[in-house]
């Protein structure tokens, strides 16, 4: 059971090191290269590097050790050294890529070039998010807020971006922060999917006076388990039972054709279900024979 737990460790932080190497790639031979700019302490690096020369790879060290320092009441342990592993890897590829003599040539066609630096970012720090780390950061200072003053940690995060984003503005045009914008609306998309596994399933609840019904046909027709949960009506008073059901995309139009056969009536809620934990479920299941 040590061995085993040895080597998925060493597994996740070669996986990390693999993250951390492709989002530095984007980051030296796309953003660097072609002046997008970026969020976070990764945009600050760059704002430094235009204006005084200094290398993004010592600036973000050097950014990144206080807050260490700062966030270290507030991260475990072993989230505080996945966080050191991933930033100094950061700084130690950025430094490797600038060695590198390899040019990206997209031809000078900045939208495949905020493409695939949106591909690189969102595949790279989604491979580092999944398996337990961050390259520091605003994420450092996004934690601090929530837990001193109660600012959600997105919101806080977007306002860091926005304003280093903002600050770009000082060495590069509007036409390349528009750019941007479009690097970091493909990064947040990659990122989703590479941090999830390519994950993707849906949550429906369902209110309706046919719930036995209609949990049959879920269970008998698309194969798929059914909760049922004790619900009241906050105005009528009356119980009923709610059903829960999670499914495969493919799957939601035919529940929602059940629904409309048996009663037209129905509340359906439908939800993205980030992930799903139970060795009875799977993302594809074989309809009964028949």
């Amino acid at each position: 059971m040590v061995k085993e737990e040895k080597i998925i460790q060493v597994r996740n932080l070669l996986l990390i090191t693999l993250g951390v190497a492709i989002y530095t790639f984007g980051f030296v031979k796309l953003n660097m290269a072609y002046r997008l700019a970026e969020g976070g302490v990764a945009g600050i690096t760059l704002i430094i590097h235009s204006l005084l020369g200094i290398n993004p790879a010592y600036s973000s060290l050097f950014f990144n050790i206080p807050l260490f320092i700062i966030g270290a009441r507030v991260l475990g342990r072993k989230s505080l050294t996945l966080m050191v592993y991933g930033t100094v890897l950061m700084s130690f590829f950025m430094w490797f890529w600038q060695l590198i003599p390899l040019r990206i040539v997209l031809q000078h066609d900045m939208m495949l070039v905020a493409v695939v630096a949106g591909l690189c970012s969102g595949a790279g720090s989604g491979l580092v998010f999944r398996y337990g780390a961050t390259t520091g950061g605003t994420d450092i200072i996004g934690r601090l807020a929530e837990e001193k003053l109660g600012f959600k940690l997105g919101q806080t995060l977007l306002f860091i971006d926005s304003l280093v984003l903002c600050a770009s503005l000082i060495y590069i045009d509007l036409q390349h922060m528009l750019y941007t914008l479009i690097a970091s609306f493909v990064f947040s998309q990659v990122l989703t999917i590479v941090q999830n596994g390519g994950y993707s399933v849906r949550g429906m609840i369902i209110i309706t006076k046919q719930s036995e019904a209609a949990a049959r046909a879920i269970l008998q027709e698309i194969n798929r388990g059914v909760t049922y949960l004790e619900g009241q009506g906050a105005y009528s008073g009356q119980q009923q039972k709610v059903l829960y059901v999670v499914l495969n995309p493919g799957e939601v139009r035919a529940v929602k054709a059940i629904l409309a056969h048996l009663d037209p009536d129905a509340f359906i809620s439908i939800m993205d279900v980030d992930e799903v934990i139970s060795s009875d479920f799977k993302i594809r299941r074989r309809n009964y024979d028949k």
